[in-house]
């Protein structure tokens, strides 16, 4: 791994996700959402894979990158809407990722691989789209389920709560439960995460 190109497109990334319009508390301080979501999602890799690749280093980073340039609002209201915004939404963070990658001298192999993770296309049969996957949902719950419970019922809340961790292999699951929540939130996951086959995994 070349440390000074690896550097300068983190660099490129952060930039670009400083950009964002939105903030966010986290751990006390105000940030740019996107900025922070990554740099979040960054810790979780670390912890969750013993040897992350520069691929996966580098997909985590840029996983949203400039999400907010394609608000939901633009697409229709529903499932339909929001499944056509989840995916088109994806490969322009691919794309936008690619574009950088390239800029920073990566080679084609690469920059394909860094944009497959970030696609999520096959968590059962890729074992790093999986840890992002689960690093994503990690970071979901830590910055937006206090939100969240306020503004929705407690079975439409549980219902989040269950499909988000449905999506996260098991070893990810138990790292759910030292997330900074508080003591409620803690036992709901561990709850929902109670009724999850092993098998399904």
């Amino acid at each position: 791994m070349s440390q000074e190109r690896f550097d300068q497109a983190i660099a490129a990334i952060d930039r670009a996700n400083a950009e964002d319009p939105n903030e966010i508390e986290v751990r006390g301080q105000l940030r740019p959402k996107e900025q922070a979501h990554a740099e979040l999602a960054g810790e979780w890799i670390e912890a969750l894979c013993d040897a992350p690749s520069e691929a996966l280093k580098l997909a985590v980073r840029a996983h949203h990158l400039r999400r907010w340039s394609l608000p939901r609002s633009d697409y229709p209201e529903g499932r339909k809407g929001y499944l056509r915004w989840r995916q088109e939404l994806k490969q322009r963070h691919a794309d936008e990722t690619s574009a950088i990658l390239q800029g920073c001298g990566y080679d084609e192999e690469t920059v394909e691989r860094v944009a497959h993770i970030i696609l999520r296309k096959n968590l059962a049969g890729d074992e790093e789209a999986q840890a992002l996957e689960d690093a994503l949902c990690l970071v979901f719950f830590e910055t937006q389920l206090g939100d969240i419970a306020t503004r929705l019922d407690p079975e439409k809340l549980r219902d989040v709560g269950l499909k988000t961790l449905r999506k996260m292999s098991a070893p990810g699951r138990e790292r759910v439960l030292s997330l900074p929540l508080g003591r409620d939130y803690l036992a709901l996951l561990r709850e929902l995460a109670s009724e999850i086959d092993p098998a399904s995994d």
